[in-house]
């Protein structure tokens, strides 16, 4: 059985956040709640989007499913406090581990200097789902955690140095939410749930594509499970990699 011995607290010992993710909504299942704990304790967290998420509506042509989902997602980050919200404007669906991702979370690592990213699963599958997890998600996660290296070593991309970015060797950690293999955990607040709620309810229609999928009572049920499983009340999972 698993304790809260098994699963300790996420450390907070650090001051400047990076969120990075493949695509708008995917902060707000579950770890957009903690980052309004951290907002609201004055840590500074800045989100990165890779995609616009063009792809993720089947009845809304891209042109129009991009600048959509883009304003929900600059809501979603309103109603948790995050202020600073950047998109690299990769392709949806069709992410690619490689030297140009690798490249530009380094660029971003080394602009914002974080001690700590945030970002979401990456393993093949989410707990208690044997559905295959998105390819973008799977392609983003080895690519941020090489970016981080990638952001430390003065001789990857130069060019970098050229425009003035100074390689960043302070990152801590990385703390994938959603993962089947969570190692640490975030208590939450009724009100701090509440927002993470909220926060997934900006991107309307997304919510409305899933049709009857009921947002407040899934992120409701995970957030009290998670609680439970760490002898808290409420909580949302991480699975923390050192860097």
């Amino acid at each position: 059985m698993t304790t809260s011995d098994d699963i300790p607290p996420l450390p907070e010992d650090w001051q400047r956040a990076l969120a990075v993710v493949a695509h708008p909504d995917d902060l707000e299942f579950g770890a957009s709640a903690a980052i309004t704990r951290w907002v609201g304790q004055g840590r500074q967290v800045a989100e990165l989007l890779v995609t616009r998420g063009e792809a993720g509506i089947d009845t809304i042509a891209p042109q129009e499913c991009g600048p959509l989902r883009t304003a929900e997602q600059l809501a979603a980050a309103r109603v948790v406090g995050v202020e600073e919200v950047a998109f690299l404007d990769f392709p949806d669906g069709s992410l690619q581990y490689g030297l140009d991702l690798r490249r530009e979370l380094a660029r971003a690592i080394r602009r914002h200097r974080p001690e700590v990213l945030i970002s979401l699963n990456f393993r093949e599958t989410f707990p208690g789902s044997a559905a295959f997890n998105h390819a973008d998600h799977r392609a983003l996660g080895p690519a941020l955690l090489d970016a981080v290296r990638d952001a430390a070593n003065r001789w990857m991309f130069p060019d970098l140095s050229d425009e003035g970015l100074r390689p960043w060797s302070g990152v801590r950690f990385a703390a994938f939410s959603g993962s089947p293999r969570a190692t640490h955990h975030v208590p939450l607040s009724e009100g701090e749930l509440a927002a993470g709620i909220a926060s997934l309810a900006a991107h309307r229609a997304y919510l409305s594509a899933l049709g009857g999928f009921d947002h407040e009572a899934f992120l409701t049920a995970e957030a009290r499970s998670a609680g439970e499983s760490c002898g808290t009340g409420l909580a949302t999972l991480f699975e923390v990699i050192p860097t």
